[in-house]
Formats: structure tokens, C-alpha cells, sequence
């Protein structure tokens, strides 16, 4: 029912069904040649019929904008590339899933196929991605006829005092029928076409999106399997610190207990070593909680997994830049935007096909009679065809308003596709900054460390000597454990800078 405000005008073309007075029923009973003349007749119509509504779909057009992918700004190479970030060659290629194996941990690769087949996270992703597809080829069923059967049997009273009935109608009548309808839309100005245009780019979208996901969840693991690195070297080292300070603190009460060193060195050294075990009880319980981390990730229950430790260093990778323009063709996230820009786009056309005649080709038939027993005969066939067209006159700016909203729509789509392009090429820049400024801090840690042990030594030995108290032990003895364990931060944060790396230019790279 047409809704108040609304003037809806329908044009029907060319209905015959059997019986209604628009063909002469006496051609129908006039013998085999006026059914052959009139068989004739709807067979050339159909024909005819049917050749004009498939010329009307194949010329049909599309109301949609052209589609233009959103400028962005784009650098012709990033501002802050440096050694050991080389230009990609041709023959450089690394697969987006096995970005990790740069890492060299054949552990590392275990986990990420562990994530790949069991992650929640993941698999929800590909479940939407699924839903994606399907709407999409329920969509697409548009662009063919619609096809359905229908039956009916039915036991019927008639009022008394029906108008205009009958002298001789019965009160009580049986009603059977069987048939076939078929609807198919004419695509004029391309609604379903741009429609189908829509789905397949939020399909392509929600491919994307998987595929963003999975590069999201694998570089977390990466990065948390890097932390849990970095966690066992610390425990490495605060365990040699334990046991270098249990055997200073044996030195300092053997001193004092002959006399050499007072009660207040075996103090300093007390508390040393007691804060040094503190340290070791928090990185393990650190340790802890990444390991809880890991194990979601993997699909595992946090009570039941564990992993060894392990305290190899592991390097930082090199990995080759290619100009910043090819980035938007490797993230997902980006590919995803521009998609959901191109959806928008098409769905304008949708919005704007709203304005013009809507051609629909009805057809049904079949056989209608109140004895079932003699159905499938000729008399009982029924039969109709015809296009209608569908035109809103007034609706009150409702159509104006919904090409207005597509279009606002696309404007929000291309701004959030520039937005994400934008950040992707600022999680490069930072990513580099980090990795170049970390490297250069690293080496002056290094030097620090080395520096900071050969101090312990000599204090130790002038302690023994008896030419520095104890305090100058302690002291070097602490500098030198924050220094190196200062160092281990800064390589597990480059590490995981270059995780973030690799995921900022998309999990991976192929010039070949």
C-alpha cells in the first residue's frame, strides 16, 4: 500500500489471461486452426516481448559517478631511511605469510602456524568474511529472473448475500490450482548492477579486512614472542648478578668476620642482592603474564602452555625499503578503505536509479479448477504476462535526501581512506626514527655496559685491597647490571620496532 505522501503511478502493458474478454472467445472454440492462430499470436509476442526487454538490459546504463580512487599526498621515499634499511632490488621478495621467518626462529614459526589454525580472533574474521560473500551472491541473484512454484487446494463457503452473485453459484466449492511465476527486473539505469558493484567491493573489503586481521595477530605475536625473548635474557642476567653478589656478600662477611669490613658492607651487600632477587621475581612474573599472551593467541588454554626458555639475542633484520607509493598497494587496511570507497561510490547510483521508471517482466501460469482429478487439462490452463513499470511521482524529498546521504557517504569513505594512508605512512616514518635512534642509543649502551664492567673489576680488586669501602663496589656493581640490562631493552625495543616495521609496509614485500 502506497504510503500517504506518496503518489505511485503503475503502467501495465499487455495482460491476456485466458477468459478475460480481451481476446474473442469465439476464436477459441472455433477449431484447431484458430488455437494454432492464436498460439501463434502469444508465441510471437513473448518472442518479441522478450527481445526488447533483453536490448533494454544490454543498452542498460549506470547512474553511479565514476569512480576515482581519493589523492593523497604521497613522498617519493621515506624521510628517515637509513642503514640497515636498504633499497629493495628486484630480486628482494618476502611473502606476507613468512614476514617472521626473517627472525630465524624456527619456534617463532611453529606459533604462527599455531595462530593461523587456532585463533578465535581470526577465525571470527574469516566467519565475517564468509557473511560477506554470501550477501554478495544473494545480491549478484538479481541480475537473473526470479523463479517460483506455487499450489494451493481449498474448501470455500460463499455469502448468501455476496453482490452480485449468482442465481446458480453453489454455496460450497472446491478451489485447486498449480503454477509458475517469474519476476525479473529490467536493469534500466543499473540499480542492480550497481548493486552487485557495491557488495563485490565490501566483499573485497571484508577480504582485506581478513587479511588485516591476520597481519595484525601475527606481527602481536611476533612482538610478544620478542618481548618474552627479551624477558628470558633479563632473568639471564639478574640470575648472574644473584649469584655475582651471593659471592660478594660471602666476601664482605668473611671480611667482617675477620675484622677487615664492619657490619655496614655486609648491610650494603644484603641489600643488593635482596634487591636484585626483587628484580628477578618481577621479570619473571612478567615473563608470566606475556607467556598468558602468547598462549591466546595460539588458541591455548593460559594453564596449560608454556614455553622454554630461551636467552639467544636475536638480530634485528634488514629489511629493504621500496618507494612509499607501493605501500598502498600491499596494506590491507588500505586496500579495505579504498573498497569501502568504491561501495560507496556505486551506491550512489542506486540512490539516484530511485528517480527514474522501474521495468518489471511478470509472468505466471498454470492450472486452476475445483476438481482436482482433471487438473493438468487444457481448459483449466491460466496464463499471464507483461512488464509494468513502477514510477514514484512524489515522496516528499525522500530520494533527493537518500542521493544526498550516498554521496555524503562516499565523501566520509574517501576521507578515512586518506586518513589511513596517512598514518600508514607515519607508522613508517616512526617505526624507522625508532629503529635509527634506538641503533645509535644501543651502541652507546654497549659502551656504557663494557665500560660499567670493567668498573666492578676494578673496584673489586681495590676492595680486596683495601684502598675503597664497599660502597664503590656497590655502586659499580649496580651501575653495571642497569647497564646492561639497559642494553637488552633497547635491542628487544629496536626488535619489536621492526616488527612494527614490517607490519606498517604491509607483512611483506615482492619486486620480482
Amino acid at each position: 500500500m502506497p504510503r500517504p505522501d506518496t503518489l505511485l503511478v503503475r503502467l501495465p502493458v499487455g495482460a491476456d489471461p485466458v477468459g478475460d474478454g480481451s481476446l474473442p472467445q469465439g476464436r477459441i472454440a472455433d477449431g484447431v486452426g484458430s488455437r494454432r492462430l492464436l498460439a501463434s499470436h502469444r508465441s510471437l509476442v513473448f518472442h518479441r516481448l522478450s527481445a526488447v526487454l533483453v536490448s533494454l538490459g544490454l543498452s542498460a546504463c549506470s547512474l553511479a559517478p565514476a569512480y576515482k580512487t581519493p589523492d593523497v599526498p604521497v613522498a617519493p621515499q621515506y624521510a628517515n631511511a637509513a642503514t640497515p634499511w636498504t633499497e629493495a632490488k628486484p630480486a628482494d621478495h618476502l611473502d606476507r605469510n613468512g614476514w617472521w621467518k626473517l627472525y630465524g626462529d624456527p619456534r617463532l614459526d611453529e606459533l604462527q602456524a599455531k595462530l593461523v589454525a587456532n585463533n578465535a580472533t581470526l577465525a571470527a574474521a574469516l566467519a565475517h568474511y564468509e557473511q560477506s560473500e554470501a550477501f554478495t551472491r544473494q545480491v549478484r541473484a538479481g541480475l537473473f529472473p526470479q523463479i517460483g512454484l506455487n499450489g494451493n487446494a481449498t474448501r470455500n463457503r460463499e455469502s448468501d448475500t455476496r453482490p452480485l452473485r449468482g442465481a446458480t453459484s453453489p454455496a460450497y466449492y472446491n478451489s485447486y490450482a498449480i503454477g509458475a511465476q517469474l519476476d525479473y527486473e529490467v536493469d534500466l539505469w543499473g540499480r542492480v548492477r550497481d548493486s552487485v558493484a557495491a557488495g563485490t567491493a565490501e566483499q573485497a573489503a571484508s577480504a582485506a579486512d581478513l587479511a588485516s586481521v591476520q597481519l595484525s595477530l601475527q606481527a602481536q605475536l611476533a612482538d610478544s614472542y620478542l618481548q618474552l625473548n627479551g624477558f628470558d635474557r633479563q632473568i639471564k642476567v639478574l640470575s648472574e648478578s644473584i649469584d655475582a653478589f651471593t659471592r660478594a656478600l660471602e666476601l664482605t662477611r668473611s671480611r667482617h668476620d675477620g675484622g677487615i669490613a664492619s657490619g655496614l658492607d655486609v648491610a650494603r651487600a644484603q641489600t643488593q642482592l635482596s634487591n636484585a632477587k626483587s628484580q628477578l621475581t618481577q621479570a619473571q612474573a612478567q615473563r608470566g603474564l606475556v607467556q598468558h599472551a602468547i598462549a591466546v593467541l595460539v588458541g591455548e588454554s593460559a594453564s596449560n602452555f608454556t614455553l622454554a626458555t630461551d636467552d639467544d639475542a636475536v638480530r634485528v633484520p634488514t629489511i629493504p625499503l621500496e618507494v612509499p607509493s607501493l605501500i598502498l598497494q600491499r596494506r590491507p587496511d588500505i586496500a579495505a578503505a579504498e573498497r569501502r570507497t568504491a561501495a560507496a561510490n556505486a551506491r550512489v547510483g542506486i540512490a539516484r536509479s530511485a528517480f527514474f521508471p522501474q521495468l518489471t517482466l511478470d509472468a505466471q501460469g498454470g492450472w486452476q479448477s475445483s476438481a482436482w482429478g482433471s487438473i493438468a487439462t487444457a481448459p483449466n490452463r491460466f496464463w499471464s504476462i507483461g512488464p509494468s513499470l513502477f514510477l514514484s511521482v512524489f515522496d516528499g524529498g525522500r530520494r533527493k535526501a537518500g542521493v544526498d546521504a550516498a554521496k555524503a557517504a562516499t565523501e566520509e569513505a574517501g576521507a578515512q581512506y586518506r586518513g589511513v594512508v596517512l598514518n600508514a605512512f607515519a607508522q613508517v616514518e616512526d617505526n624507522l626514527t625508532l629503529l635509527r635512534d634506538l641503533g645509535a642509543a644501543l651502541t652507546d649502551q654497549r659502551a656504557a655496559a663494557d665500560a660499567a664492567q670493567r668498573s666492578v673489576d676494578l673496584s673489586l680488586n681495590r676492595y680486596r685491597e683495601g684502598a675503597v669501602g664497599y660502597l664503590d663496589v656497590v655502586q659499580a656493581q649496580t651501575d653495571e647490571l642497569d647497564a646492561r640490562r639497559s642494553v637488552i631493552d633497547l635491542e628487544t625495543r629496536q626488535l619489536r620496532a621492526s616488527v612494527q616495521l614490517i607490519r606498517a609496509l604491509g607483512g611483506g614485500w615482492n619486486n620480482g
